[in-house]
């Protein structure tokens, strides 16, 4: 039943039917079935028993009954006497043809095998269908018998191999058992009288005394036979056990895998598993192709969808609200809506046809309760359900869900109170603190052009009060890209581009912010999220039928008492505008695409905070059908082909508010969302002085040192050297570019200037002195 288990879960389906003879043998084999496939998630569907010596009627009764059922994949597990009963019995039925799968124990590879039944007649009755023969290794030993034996040729049966080796394994247990001292006895049973009579001669029976130790010599055998290693267990099961996979076609069969407690499912013999010689292009796979009834190599569904010709019971919820997804209607149908557009156009895809009828749930007063309505699926009540239900936990364990349709979740919906432009709107695209870090780096860069710009531009030259103007102007003026001071050294231009840059990147934000305050109004609410709204004591509104109740109540503890049952969205208008107060609420808690609908029409209220739960809508239908899974691939094929968002686009597009009046208001930018670029300018700017300030040094020192002073600063006695020095590069620095330059041209005498190499530097104390010498009068 291991073996059987796995072929049924490598093949993917989910549920068979057994049928087996109701006595031991067969009851214990189909527990042992149900045992295996638990583990793999599969189950039996029915158990069809068929009593020992069953007739051909009764045994078609019971396959008449079978056959009306939705699996058809079979397990048969019965005696070889009445096995091809059955297999007769279903190919009178047509349940031997394509779609239908047949799984036989190894009764009957022990029927095939036999010589005394006419193989051509069992080979008929039985195409197409899989089979388990216990594995029988290849050995030398095996072939040494079959050589002795050529009536054994044509019967290699792992029953007629094992009784040939239990045979060996009592005559060694025999022999050990004497060879230990013991002898062979037997001795009168008391229990064991004569019955008057009675012809049994009960009392003649013997009892083989120091039996347990013969068995104990029995269960301890360890020694290679004609069917490969004997040997047991613990628990007193042959080690290994494996099993061939055999499919029945034409006139023979055919070997398509093999199956042994340690390895699973394989198409290389369980005895060759672990050798190096193993081709690596088998490596993934379980079973070779099987021909299956009906002469069909595709793998069958595995189930037929059939309710007896009887349509499909659809449960639909009857709402009052939110008419957009399910609705009653006077079609034939009795019911329209995007949810019921979305079922039928998945059903078109299915590649059977299924029959339904819509049957509508509640009293039409108020919506009802979906928990009830997927209650009565899992009564089987109903066929399945549609519509907008939630696909939840509490719910997931009573149904199976096929694949969402739409993405849902809870979301909060609060008042809002509309916040009019006024005289200062223009400055809330920024924070305070990006105003201050902007007025401090546009003074930071004009001054940094100012200072490589001075010694070069004459427009950045002049008195005091007139510089500090320049400096000034020209840092506010290129926000507007209107500096009318050109930049003439390098390093100034290569900081004016960067900080261009960023003006343009500041410029187009500030725009963009302010457009979207202007001309978009902004909402505010008293409720910041979902923590504030638990933290106080204000009235919250739920939608009627919904799983919002039970998830406020059991998963966030929200008592009772603070939830108010609401139906329409009428009802959310009035009891949000009438505050939690004043008998309405502070907020709603509702499914996404109910509030989408919702603010579409309401464009008073917004959301607050993010959808915090993460949930679809999908159809109920029960445990492990089939069905909802092929609805599955049926709603992913119409949302990859796009007719899942056109149905949607159909039912739900349509909105009388404008999309942007439901947004969150838009927020003032940071600093945060800035600083890179500030980053890169001030590095930049920092470059360029550092460069220029290691120039202007070097230009000093050789200017000190080589150069003579034309307009020599009288010493000032008693004047620290150090002060000396800083007003005397204070002074340097201030000079023009091109003086410097000239004067760095020619030695004192006039004579050429020496190369930038020389290694004669006065030091800076005497360097006034000797540029006062040779100064002319």
């Amino acid at each position: 039943m291991g073996a059987i288990a796995s072929i049924i879960s490598q093949y993917q389906w989910k549920q068979v039917i057994a049928i087996y003879v109701d006595d031991d043998y067969g009851r214990g084999g189909i527990m042992a079935l149900g045992d295996a496939l638990a583990k793999r998630k599969c189950k039996i569907a029915y158990k069809a028993k068929l009593p020992p010596g069953a007739t051909n009627t009764t045994v078609e009764d019971i396959l008449m009954q079978v056959n009306e059922m939705e699996s058809r994949v079979y397990v048969i597990h019965v005696n070889p006497d009445s096995g091809l009963g059955v297999f007769s019995a279903a190919k009178s039925l047509g349940m031997m043809s394509s779609g239908y799968v047949w799984i036989a124990t190894d009764w009957l590879s022990a029927v095939i095998d036999s010589s005394i039944h006419g193989n051509a007649d069992v080979m008929e009755l039985t195409q197409g269908v899989l089979v388990l023969r216990q594995h029988v290794a290849d050995s030398n030993i095996q072939k040494a018998l079959l050589s002795k034996r050529n009536n054994l040729t044509r019967n290699r049966s792992g029953y007629s191999t094992r009784a040939y080796d239990s045979v060996w394994l009592v005559a060694h247990a025999v022999e050990r058992f004497l060879s230990e001292g013991n002898a062979i006895s037997f001795s009168a049973d008391p229990n064991l009288v004569a019955t008057k009579g009675s012809s049994l001669q009960l009392d003649s029976l013997r009892i083989f005394n120091n039996g347990n130790k013969l068995l104990e010599k029995v269960w301890s055998m360890n020694f290679s036979g004609v069917s490969g290693p004997v040997q047991f267990t613990m628990d007193r099961n042959l080690v290994h056990p494996a099993y061939d996979i055999l499919n029945i076609g034409g006139t023979g069969l055919r070997t398509v895998g093999y199956w042994s407690n340690s390895s699973g499912l394989s198409v290389v013999a369980p005895e060759n598993l672990n050798s190096s010689a193993l081709d690596s292009s088998t490596d993934n796979v379980q079973l070779h192709s099987v021909i299956w009834p009906g002469q069909i190599s595709e793998k069958p569904r595995g189930w037929q969808f059939s309710y007896h010709g009887k349509p499909m019971r659809i449960g639909v919820p009857l709402r009052t609200s939110y008419k957009e997804f399910v609705m009653q209607d006077d079609g034939p149908d009795g019911v329209k809506g995007f949810a019921v557009d979305v079922f039928k156009a998945a059903i078109s895809l299915l590649p059977y046809p299924v029959s339904c009828n819509f049957v509508l749930f509640g009293d039409g007063l108020k919506n009802p309760s979906y928990s009830d309505l997927v209650q009565k699926v899992s009564e089987n009540y109903f066929d399945a359900a549609i519509g907008d239900i939630a696909i939840v936990t509490n719910r997931t364990r009573l149904v199976d869900f096929t694949q969402p349709y739409i993405e849902s979740g809870l979301i909060i919906v609060a008042p809002a109170k509309e916040v009019e432009s006024n005289a200062w709107a223009f400055l809330k695209p920024f924070t305070f603190q990006m105003w201050c870090v902007l007025g401090v780096i546009f003074l930071f860069v004009g001054a940094v052009v100012w200072v490589l710009e001075h010694r070069t531009n004459t427009e950045f030259r002049g008195p005091p009060r007139q510089q500090i103007m320049t400096v000034c102007w020209f840092s506010f003026s290129t926000m507007f890209f209107a500096h009318r001071e050109n930049t003439v050294s390098a390093l100034g231009r290569f900081v004016l581009l960067i900080w261009l840059f960023v003006v343009l990147i500041i410029n187009s934000s500030y725009t963009a912010s302010l457009t979207s305050l202007l001309t978009v109004q902004e909402l505010t609410s008293g409720i910041q999220g979902l923590d504030s709204l638990i933290s106080s004591s204000s009235a919250i509104g739920y939608q009627v039928g919904s799983f919002s109740r039970n998830y406020l109540v059991d998963e966030i503890n929200i008592p009772e008492s603070r939830l108010v049952p609401l139906n329409s969205p009428s009802d959310y208008a009035r009891a949000l505008e009438l505050g939690s107060g004043n008998g309405g609420v502070a907020a709603i808690i509702d499914e996404l695409p109910y509030v989408e609908i919702f603010l579409s029409k309401y464009c008073k209220f917004k959301t607050v905070g993010q959808v915090f739960t993460k949930s679809g809508w999908g159809f109920a239908f029960p445990r492990d059908s089939p069905l909802a899974e092929d609805l599955s691939t049926a709603i992913l094929t119409l949302s990859e082909n796009g007719n899942l968002q056109r149905i949607h686009d159909e039912w739900l597009s349509g909105t009388e508010c404008g999309a942007d009046n439901n947004g969150d208001a838009s927020n003032s930018l940071s600093l945060s969302s800035f600083w890179g670029l500030f980053l890169i300018c001030g590095l930049a700017c920092l470059l360029a002085l550092v460069i220029f300030f290691l120039r202007i040094f070097c230009q000093y020192n050789r200017y000190n040192s080589e150069v003579e002073v034309q307009f020599p600063e009288p010493q000032i006695v008693n004047r620290p050297a150090r002060l000396t020095t800083i007003k005397s590069l204070i002074s340097f620095v201030d000079k023009k570019e091109e003086e410097v330059k000239n004067a760095l041209k020619k030695r004192p005498n006039g004579s050429q200037h020496p190369s930038i190499g020389d290694s004669q530097h006065p030091s800076m104390g005497n360097t006034a002195t000797e540029e006062q010498s040779t100064l002319p009068t």
